[in-house]
């Protein structure tokens, strides 16, 4: 395993040797050639493909993949604005609340629909308001993207209606869960649903979804084994481990990134707690020389010495939470890989150096570009700009067609695929740009639509689209300063509609025990704060939020009561 490690240190020491450093005006440039890279595939898209979930850009046509709910266009919505394109995105966001049925009968991934229609709704929705779109009173508790998202989201709940609370791995978005659906699914099946049910719970004031989420990763959490790791496919109805590989790539990957990013957008020690328990393990046993081994979930023992693609989010996700050593080592392993083929193959023997046979395709991902917005954001390092400007050429080179950018199917001949993938807009593309744009304002600065903040709440005092989001894992972002402000506002509601029962409790019963107390008569209101007829209800639970004055922060982002 010693030679391609050092021929892949020898490797970044060389090119980080010749590592230019880049003006701002050749940011500038770099970024134009990434908007035409995006508008390229967007249209192309649109002129051949909508209302089908996909482009296919070898034959210029489309294909429905997961749903059948015009998929490109959702994932691609946050990216308009990314790219400071608010007509457009007004345009599109008309055009989905127009044209978009989620009461179809139709087969769809309870994972994919959550973090590519859910989470593309929920940060459409939270960017409205700087894409200059006309709010509702009360946004962003409120809104028509909101409302959609969480239609969505509750064609996903019957998936979660199990003994365990984990969820099946597909549901008919139109019936529930098939009698004849298999119970085995993916980790990340089970555990990447946090950050999208926390918002849509904390816009609306509905616990349902957030205690959904916490069900499954609580039942997930007791699965682990004795030496503290995950397999990669579990039973959700035995709760017993099928696939007991234990890694960070497919099938497990976004299950730990969203217990670090839940943890801070809910400001939740319990989630980072887990992954802190889990990284002990992960560093103990699959670490080997800054790459990451499959091994047995119970041993131990190495079962797959390989690299896989999904895994190159974990130096973002080191990066996250101040691990850069451990970060930069493993980024220096996976740019080495992606310097050999011009793309990460899916799977990379890393004994061999070379691909594994049948897993040399590269789809166009994301993950190591979104790692390098990251280190570059932490380190100021251009040789991340340098793997960027490398990503660009190379995708330009290789998968660029008449209609768009195809999935590479075989990196060794850069055979193409007849698949453009939703998330090569919504990700691939949005993290490219944010690399090559410190100042984005997704990272606190104003270079793309408006620099200023914005005031949302029933009486417009929550400040918002301060900077510091959180992107789910299909790179959507979600403002934490919107989760406070709306549970904020629903928990003042809350209080006052207790307080006013209590004063209009009578003296008489003020003094009784609560097993005494009678129900008044159905004709007659028990309070001026409830309906007639309408019974007092306990208030509803959710996650204790920190006040901001003790101060959120993610990427350098303060948000306080006082801003």
């Amino acid at each position: 395993m010693r030679a391609p490690v050092c021929a892949a240190l020898l490797l970044w020491a060389l090119s980080d040797a010749a590592a230019r450093q880049f003006s701002e005006e050749q940011m500038a440039a770099v970024r134009q050639r990434i908007r035409s890279m995006f508008y390229h595939a967007y249209n192309s898209y649109l002129n051949n493909a909508f209302p089908y979930d996909e482009l296919r850009p070898l034959t210029c046509d489309g294909q429905d993949t997961w749903g059948s709910f015009s998929l490109t266009l959702i994932d691609a919505l946050d990216t308009l604005l990314v790219l400071g394109n608010g007509t457009e995105f007004q345009r599109v966001a008309t055009l989905l609340q127009d044209t978009v049925d989620f009461d179809i009968d139709v087969n769809a991934s309870v994972f994919e629909t959550n973090i590519r229609v859910v989470g593309g709704l929920l940060s459409a929705h939270l960017l409205a308001g700087r894409a200059g779109m006309e709010l509702e009173p009360g946004w962003p508790c409120s809104g028509p993207l909101l409302r959609m998202a969480e239609d969505a989201a509750r064609k996903l709940l019957p998936a979660f209606q199990t003994p365990s609370g984990m969820p099946y791995g597909t549901v008919n978005l139109m019936h529930g869960v098939s009698p004849t659906e298999t119970p085995v699914t993916c980790t990340a099946g089970v555990g990447t649903f946090i950050l999208e049910f926390a918002t849509l719970s904390r816009l609306t004031g509905d616990p349902t979804f957030e205690d959904a989420a916490r069900r499954a990763l609580s039942s997930l959490w007791k699965t682990r084994s004795d030496i503290g790791l995950v397999g990669n496919h579990i039973d959700i109805v035995t709760q017993k481990w099928v696939a007991q590989d234990a890694g960070i790539g497919a099938g497990v990957d976004s299950y730990f990134e969203y217990l670090v990013k839940g943890a801070v957008m809910l400001q939740d020690e319990e989630l980072l707690n887990m992954f802190r328990a889990y990284d002990r393990a992960i560093q103990n046993y699959t670490r080997f020389d800054d790459w990451y081994l499959w091994v047995q979930m119970h041993k131990g023992t190495v079962t797959m010495p390989v690299f896989q693609s999904l895994e190159a989010f974990w130096p973002g996700l080191q990066s996250l939470l101040g691990d850069l050593d451990g970060a930069v080592r493993t980024f220096h392993n996976y740019y080495s890989v992606w310097r050999q083929f011009g793309g990460l193959p899916e799977f990379y023997s890393i004994t061999q150096g070379y691909t594994v046979d049948k897993r040399e395709g590269y789809p166009l991902r994301p993950e190591l570009i979104e790692s390098a917005m990251y280190l570059f954001r932490a380190t100021g390092d251009h040789t991340y700009l340098q793997f960027g400007l490398d990503a660009v050429e190379s995708i330009e080179r290789i998968a660029k067609t008449p209609c768009g950018y195809a999935s590479v199917k075989d990196l060794r001949d850069h055979q193409l695929d007849n698949r453009m993938e939703s998330f090569f807009l919504a990700e691939t593309v949005k993290y490219l740009y944010l690399l090559f744009d410190p100042a984005h304002f997704l990272h606190g600065g104003g270079t793309e639509g408006s620099a200023s903040s914005e005031e949302g709440g029933d009486v417009g005092q929550c400040v918002l689209g301060a900077g510091g989001f959180i992107f789910n894992t299909e790179a959507h972002p979600l403002d934490p300063a919107a989760l406070h402000c709306c549970s904020r506002s629903a928990q003042e509601r809350q209080e006052i509609r207790d307080i006013l029962l209590s004063l209009s409790q009578p003296a008489s019963q003020s003094g009784r025990p609560a097993s005494q107390a009678e129900d008044p008569p159905e004709s007659q209101s028990e309070s001026i704060a409830l309906k007639p007829g309408e019974k007092k209800t306990r208030p509803p639970l959710s996650c204790p939020v920190q006040p901001f004055s003790a101060r959120l922060s993610v990427l350098g982002q303060v948000f306080s009561d006082n801003t």
